[in-house]
């Protein structure tokens, strides 16, 4: 059997492009519907830990997985707003503490998550490098942002502004990187947190300027008298909150109507989860759900499709089994001198077939190995590959 394995590797080596594309064919016929197998497995799992750790989250009325995508993952856009006033009467309530989330903004292709201190708590995320967030206008990053753009504690991150023709004035944000959060293999990985206020500056809802009692520019002062003065449009906004300038932001209206994406509820026990949710049965503004269902959802839909693309699979692997099997049977018609000369030289048939199963079986055992290669990439990235393939 040695000698037959030798020669057959010897013809396989010989026709490189003959053999190059069987190994080809089988590895990806091979690979395809494992590698799929394994990245909904890890999507799965990691769908499901993050929503099962999430008890409730309210928000507009509308879809609740554009609810749970954009809260969890930070993905999908809300197509509605609530306001802070949902997140106080939660706390109001005594059934729940609240955790406010606006996740409109991005920053460099990363989503920026305006929320408070307790989601760092509730998620269980700690500092690597810096401090955490103490003042307007700063953010913490996660890891593959500080990785893919090389920031750290100290540099600045600005925001992308939503449109290039904003009317309304509302420029970026140059914020303060205090810190960099530990990896947690999770969406926060990619995300850039500020403070929820900070993200209502970035929408222009409050904003800082030049204190025109001072200013010496006399072409920003429309008016001047004892008791007031006018500035115009050219009076400098700021787009950089620091200690100089903090005391010089302000908002305009009740911060309790300023808008918020989501709240993350956390209930004392199952009975205050229940009553809450009873809050909301007849509530025709806000919407309450636990992430764990519309993920289950989500999942059955999934493998339903996943089942459809199987039995394509199968059928196209049917298919490519054939054509490896006609290409070995014109193969031996075109080798029958090969074959001949064998037999001329005193082997039996059976030499010749062994020759023949030392070919396949050499190249069933590198494409085998090409697709645990494969595989084994994908094992080892399939958390990265989840959240940029599926949960972006």
């Amino acid at each position: 059997m040695i000698d037959s394995l030798y020669i057959a590797w010897k013809y396989v080596t010989f026709n490189k492009v003959k053999t190059t594309i069987l190994v080809t064919s089988i590895t990806l016929i091979a690979f395809l519907p494992l590698a799929l197998q394994v990245l909904l497995n890890a999507s799965e799992q990691q769908l499901r830990a993050r929503a099962g750790e999430t008890p409730l989250l309210v928000g507009a009325r509308g879809s609740a997985l554009d609810l749970v995508m954009n809260s969890l993952y930070f993905s999908d856009n809300v197509s509605q707003l609530i306001s802070m006033r949902a997140a106080e009467q939660i706390d109001d309530s005594g059934l729940a503490v609240s955790i406010p989330l606006y996740v409109r903004f991005h920053a460099r292709g990363f989503p920026v998550v305006g929320t408070s201190l307790d989601y760092f708590d509730f998620r269980r995320l700690e500092i690597k490098q810096g401090r955490m967030l103490a003042m307007l206008g700063e953010c913490v990053i996660g890891a593959d942002v500080a990785e893919r753009l090389g920031l750290g504690a100290n540099d600045s991150l600005i925001s992308s502004p939503e449109n290039l023709f904003d009317i309304a004035g509302v420029y970026p944000l140059k914020m303060k990187v205090t810190g960099v959060l530990a990896r947690s293999h999770s969406a926060d990985d990619a995300a850039v947190f500020v403070d929820t206020r900070t993200a209502w500056v970035m929408q222009g809802l409050g904003h800082g300027h030049e204190d025109v009692t001072r200013t010496r520019d006399s072409s920003v002062v429309l008016q001047r008298n004892e008791r007031n003065v006018t500035a115009n449009a050219k009076l400098l906004h700021y787009t950089e909150i620091s200690e100089a300038n903090l005391g010089s932001f302000h908002f305009h209206g009740d911060e309790k109507d300023h808008p918020l994406t989501a709240v993350i509820s956390l209930p004392q026990d199952t009975k205050s989860a229940t009553l809450l949710r009873g809050h909301y049965l007849e509530d025709k503004q806000y919407q309450i759900t636990r992430p764990d269902d519309v993920i289950d959802s989500l999942m059955e839909n999934i493998f339903r499709i996943k089942s459809v693309i199987d039995a394509v699979i199968v059928i196209v692997g049917f298919a490519t089994v054939l054509t490896l099997l006609l290409v070995f049977v014109l193969s031996l018609r075109l080798r029958q001198g090969e074959i001949d000369t064998i037999f001329r030289i005193g082997c039996s048939r059976m030499t010749v077939a062994r020759l023949l199963a030392a070919e396949i079986l050499i190249i069933a055992v590198v494409s085998a190995g090409l697709c645990a290669a494969l595989l084994w990439l994908v094992q080892a990235n399939s958390n990265e590959l989840v959240r940029s393939l599926i949960l972006r």
